[in-house]
């Protein structure tokens, strides 16, 4: 497992989508974790051994992970694997590409067209339609109150270039009101880990439709995330998150993307925030690997129709459903399969 909330998704839904027998490794890591991971070299140097979920033989024959602290640890498992063990990454890596088996990515990461490199259009998700029926069942009568159809808005928080400040909630609770309104609908909201109180405050009382608000609760059982994307007719997203934009997509319905870096053209006004600024920068001027651009997924996923702006039409048809998660589970199980070859 990873360090990131969001890269540990993704791990738990490509290791269950490939139906092997697999254990979870979690890693408790020292305050110099980073150095292991610049020298490029195989080690435990970087974890507190004690403190780390045991790593010992049998070696397995793959390893899933995420994040650059990690690189050395799956590194040093393959060591002792006398090269046995696959290395399957997620997102991007930081040591040589060619160290890795697979790496399974995203248009954020601009990585290249490599032979051990797959290029998805979403991050890795474990929505499946018996979890969002069984989510639905659930909470259907919990929601019997408000009117029909549900329009479900996902709201994210500040990361890179995007922030969710007082202007954009007021923007994003304007045309979400304008949708329920227009479906004679109302709206699920559900908030994230990343969402400011101060913002979300100023999102509910510019909000004049019938709403059902989740405020976001560390390991909350009842959390209804998946209940409000399998109830919902169409569906909203701010555009911090691939993450959640990849689970929206994910149900088949039509999602929309709400803008938090919006163009200076768009003539839309941007919350002003010190760190998307510098991010901005980091992104023109700076080396790629120490940024990523998600303006890239939200490209690809309008353009090939699973995805639109907030504010455009809404499509006629149901998008075409996602194979992602499908293309990479063929990809591991080819790559198995190559290795047991005598």
């Amino acid at each position: 497992m990873g360090y990131r909330a969001g890269e540990n998704s993704q791990l738990l839904a490509l290791a269950e989508a490939l139906e092997w027998p697999f254990e979870v490794k979690r890693l408790t890591y020292r305050c110099y974790d980073f150095l292991p991971g610049l020298l490029r070299r195989p080690s435990l140097l970087g974890i507190r051994q004690q403190a780390s979920s045991p790593l010992r033989a049998p070696w397995p024959d793959l390893v899933i992970s995420a994040g650059m602290r990690n690189e050395p640890v799956c590194r040093w498992i393959r060591q002792q694997s006398g090269g046995l063990s696959k290395l399957v990454y997620i997102g991007r890596t930081w040591a040589n590409r060619a160290l890795f088996d697979l790496i399974i990515t995203t248009p954020q990461y601009r990585l290249p067209q490599r032979h051990n490199i797959l290029h998805n259009a979403t991050t890795l998700q474990g929505v499946k339609t018996t979890r969002l029926q069984e989510a639905a069942a659930a909470w259907r009568p919990q929601l019997a109150h408000l009117p029909a159809p549900y329009i479900c808005v996902i709201i994210g928080g500040n990361s890179g270039p995007c922030t969710f400040g007082r202007r954009a909630a007021e923007q994003l609770a304007g045309e979400a009101c304008a949708m329920a309104r227009a479906n004679n609908g109302s709206l699920l909201v559900t908030s994230s880990a990343r969402t400011p109180p101060d913002a979300l405050k100023h999102f509910v009382t510019a909000i004049d439709c019938p709403m059902q608000l989740y405020r976001w609760q560390s390991n909350d059982k009842d959390n209804p995330y998946y209940a409000f994307l399998a109830l919902a007719r169409h569906i909203i997203v701010t555009s911090d998150s691939i993450a959640m934009i990849s689970e929206a997509c994910a149900t088949g319905k039509a999602v929309a993307i709400f803008d938090l870096d919006p163009e200076e053209k768009s003539g839309k006004q941007r919350d002003f925030r010190l760190g998307a600024v510098l991010y901005r920068l980091l992104m023109r001027f700076g080396p790629r690997r120490l940024s990523r651009d998600i303006r890239l997924v939200h490209r690809q996923l309008i353009a090939s129709g699973h995805a639109i702006s907030l504010g455009q039409p809404l499509p006629p048809h149901p998008p075409p459903p996602l194979q992602d998660v499908q293309r990479a589970t063929c990809r591991i199980r080819k790559l198995l399969l190559k290795a047991e070859k005598p």
